[in-house]
């Protein structure tokens, strides 16, 4: 049952890039303690949503609360309260994983003694303690999605994002993965909020889904009930029948713009 508290609300959010609406007023809202998939095909707007949320973009109009913090007039106490693993491979290879996470903590202001421990726990935790002094370089593509893990956890997040945690990953090392989330998500009690193209894992590990296409919710609910309201036997399905069966590519037009606008705004977003 999804506990009454907001981890994450968002009203009205708008994102315009040059005229072009990325986002077109979705609303939404998700537990704390929660696991969230927000799902939706290439240049759907997820990326763009996940961007505001963690204070990389401003918006255009609307408001959002995050672990009760607006992102946009309260960056900092924002960022301290949730972690994020990017869709992109973000360690420093030419450092050991013990100090990428030792470099992440002493940047959120962990204390010595408490970061040192923590970075033991998590180095255990996501089965990396025998490669702690190992070069990130000589990592396996798992275990680097398992240290970036760990690294969004350094400072204990109320929140995980996690954009595409899995993506190319083999279904082992999948598996493997989400057991970790599930766990911490059972044992600190920790809202997760996901981003995937793997039907099958949104539908594992999701509490509720929403759905965006062209900038806007299409769908939000259980696994169970969108699959039951698109008569549809898989949630793949029921994706489909939600959005089209189209091939998308990735907007590549609105990609420029959004790293244009970006660049242009430097630190105002």
């Amino acid at each position: 049952m999804m506990n009454e508290t907001r981890a994450i609300r968002v009203d009205g959010l708008v994102k315009k890039f040059d005229g072009v609406t990325a986002v077109n007023g979705i609303s939404f809202s998700v537990g704390a303690g929660e696991i969230f998939a927000f799902l939706g095909p290439n240049g759907a707007g997820k990326s763009t949503t996940i961007r505001i949320l963690t204070t990389l973009l401003k918006p255009t109009s609307g408001t959002i609360r995050v672990n009760g913090f607006d992102p946009i007039e309260e960056q900092d106490a924002a960022r301290r309260s949730f972690g994020i693993v990017f869709q992109d491979p973000s360690l420093d290879d030419e450092l050991t994983a013990w100090e990428n996470l030792e470099f992440h903590g002493v940047l959120y202001g962990v204390p010595k003694k408490t970061r040192r421990a923590r970075i033991d726990e998590l180095l255990s935790f996501v089965e990396l303690e025998e490669r702690r002094n190992d070069l990130i370089k000589t990592f396996s593509g798992g275990m680097k999605r398992r240290l970036e893990i760990a690294r969004g956890l350094i400072h204990h997040p109320a929140i995980l994002f996690l954009d595409e945690p899995t993506l190319g990953l083999d279904p082992q090392t999948r598996n493997h993965i989400w057991d970790y989330l599930r766990r911490l998500n059972r044992e600190e009690h920790m809202t997760i909020f996901f981003t995937t193209h793997y039907m099958e894992e949104a539908d594992r590990a999701a509490g509720r889904i929403a759905v965006i296409d062209h900038g806007a919710i299409v769908a939000s609910d259980t696994p169970a009930r969108l699959k039951e309201t698109a008569n549809a036997a898989t949630l793949e399905d029921a994706f489909l029948a939600l959005t089209g069966k189209e091939i998308r590519e990735e907007n590549a037009d609105a990609s420029e713009r959004m790293l244009r606008h970006i660049v242009r705004a430097g630190g105002r977003r």
